[in-house]
């Protein structure tokens, strides 16, 4: 199992220095992955309630992002072994040719190091800004998906379809991970786990427990069967959203929420499941505020998760 760590590409700590640092660290550690994340906007009314909090509102976090895409290629530039990968972007928000092209041209300046995430997004806002009706997304994200495998793979393009199409044209430019580099959905409703099935290379799930990640990647698995597919070449990546405490959490809890020692009694859970990769973002917590905050989260989860 590999292990993965999210960069201060978001928040307080978030400066091209840090970026850069903490990228640095997590290959020295041997970390297998450094992650980005999403945000285009930070609402002050939103319209779609936030999950990750009680009452809703936005992390503070998100008022200051760094684009994804844009991070990952400045620290392809100032590291040389370690994945760089987005969980995750909203499709929605891009257009497969255009995206294709970023992809393939990070994935070949990096030296094949890219993993790609992909989800639908939730806010409401955020849609609205991209001029991206949220009715019909599923539908759109089939699509989406092979025209963006067809720009990455291929030399000659085309693509026809209901809302994508690509008149035949050269694109010497293919990437360096064949056929295309790892694309992994983040996905929770039927329809998005079937398009896992279906579509992707693999499923990335946040903030499932893991009886529940069992229970949809057994789903999975049995949807990609029955398709033809071969399920044991479908991967998991795990991703766990740490929110670290001085004093354990009495009571209830979030998976990987409270003391560190909460945490690491979280880990073998996820192990159990033998995900390809399980990373960890500290954002939100307190560690997330400054770079020295993740650096010591970073040690920590070495140790918890090794």
């Amino acid at each position: 199992m590999r292990l993965g760590y999210f960069l201060p590409q978001i928040g307080p700590a978030a400066t091209p220095e840090n970026i850069v640092s903490v990228a640095q660290r997590a290959e020295e550690l041997g970390f297998a992955t450094v992650w980005v994340t999403e945000r285009l906007l930070y609402p002050t009314n939103p319209r779609t309630p936030y999950a990750g909090t009680p009452d809703g509102s936005m992390p503070d976090a998100y008022k200051r992002v760094f684009d994804p895409i844009e991070s990952l290629t400045f620290v392809a530039a100032k590291t040389s072994r370690i994945r760089l990968g987005t969980s995750v972007l909203d499709i929605p928000y891009y257009n497969p040719i255009m995206l294709g092209r970023r992809f393939t041209t990070l994935d070949v300046l990096s030296g094949g190091r890219l993993t790609i995430g992909l989800g639908l997004g939730w806010s409401e806002d955020e849609h609205e800004a991209m001029n991206a009706p949220m009715k019909g997304r599923g539908a759109q994200a089939d699509e989406f998906i092979d025209a963006l495998k067809v720009v990455m793979a291929e030399d000659l393009v085309e693509f026809s379809g209901k809302h994508y199409k690509i008149a035949q044209s050269v694109i010497e430019l293919s990437s360096v991970q064949k056929p295309w580099p790892p694309i992994y959905l983040a996905a929770f409703t039927p329809g998005a786990l079937r398009r896992v099935a279906l579509k992707a290379d693999g499923w990335h799930p946040v903030a499932i427990p893991a009886e529940g990640v069992r229970q949809m990647w057994d789903g999975i698995r049995s949807m990609a069967k029955e398709a033809g597919r071969k399920p044991d070449e479908l991967k998991l990546i795990y991703r766990a959203n740490l929110t670290v405490t001085d004093k354990p959490i009495d009571g209830d809890r979030f998976p990987f929420t409270g003391s560190w020692e909460q945490i690491a009694s979280d880990v073998p859970a996820i192990k159990a499941l033998n995900p390809e990769e399980f990373c960890f973002d500290p954002t939100f917590s307190p560690e997330g505020g400054t770079v020295e905050g993740f650096l010591t989260a970073l040690a920590k989860v070495k140790e918890i998760a090794a």
